[in-house]
C-alpha cells in the first residue's frame, strides 16, 4: 500500500551548504538519510516530497554546523497482510517467480500458483501448467494476495503472495472465470420421445 507520512526529524546543515537555500539544504539531508531505507513501521521509503524548516536553528561549540528541526512529508510502500495486489513477473526461477508489487518484489511460489502440475522452465522464462496448460511467464501481469510480509531495519522487504483463490493469477485467467461466472448455466433438455412417468 502506498502512502504519504507526515515525520519530524532535527537535521545538521553542515557548512558545505550554507550557500543553499534552507529548505534545499535540508532536503539533500533528508533525501541522503531516508531514500530506499526500510522500517518496520513505514516500510520502504520511496521518495522524500516537502519539508518545513524552522529558521531558528541551533549552534553546538565546536561544531560548524547548524541544527533545525524539521516536518516533512515521504512517499511509502509498506505492504500489508490479506492485501490485494496487482505486479509484473520480472523473474522465473526454479522454485516460482518475483513479481514487481510497487516498490519491491514479492515471491509467488510454485505451490501458490494454482492445483496443477507446474513445470518451471528458468531457461525461456516461463512456468507451465501440465493439465490445464495454462502459462505464466516475464512480463505476464497478475493480481495476487500478500501472505506473508517481513520488515527488518537492515534486511531486505521479503513478501509472499498467492494466486491460488477465486479471481487471483493472470490477467487471462481472471477475465476467463469472470466470463464463466456470468454465464448462464447450461439448461438440461429432456429427451425425444421419452414419455412421461405414468403417475398410479
Amino acid at each position: 500500500m502506498f502512502s504519504i507520512s507526515t515525520l519530524t526529524d532535527v537535521v545538521r546543515i553542515p557548512p558545505k551548504l550554507f550557500g543553499e537555500s534552507l529548505k534545499k539544504a535540508a532536503m539533500t539531508i533528508l533525501r541522503e538519510k531516508y531514500e530506499s531505507m526500510i522500517n518496520p513501521e513505514l516500510g520502504y521509503v520511496i521518495m522524500i516530497m516537502d519539508a518545513k524548516v524552522e529558521k531558528m536553528g541551533k549552534i553546538i561549540a565546536g561544531d560548524g554546523g547548524t541544527y533545525h528541526r524539521v516536518e516533512f512529508t515521504a512517499l511509502t510502500f509498506h505492504p500489508k497482510l490479506q492485501e490485494i495486489v496487482r505486479g509484473e513477473i520480472v523473474e522465473i526461477t526454479d522454485f516460482g517467480a518475483f513479481v514487481r508489487i510497487g516498490a519491491t518484489d514479492a515471491l509467488l511460489h510454485l505451490s501458490q500458483i494454482m492445483d496443477d502440475y507446474l513445470k518451471s522452465d528458468v531457461k525461456s522464462g516461463m512456468i507451465l501448467a501440465n493439465q490445464s496448460g495454462r502459462t505464466m511467464k516475464i512480463g505476464t501481469t497478475l493480481r495476487a494476495r500478500i501472505t506473508a510480509v517481513s520488515l527488518g531495519k537492515t534486511a531486505a522487504m521479503k513478501v509472499g503472495i498467492t494466486c491460488r483463490q477465486p479471481f487471483l493469477g493472470a490477467d487471462e485467467w481472471i477475465e476467463e472465470e469472470i466470463k464463466k461466472a456470468k454465464s448462464p448455466p447450461p439448461v438440461q433438455q429432456s429427451e425425444k420421445g421419452k414419455k412421461p412417468a405414468e403417475t398410479k
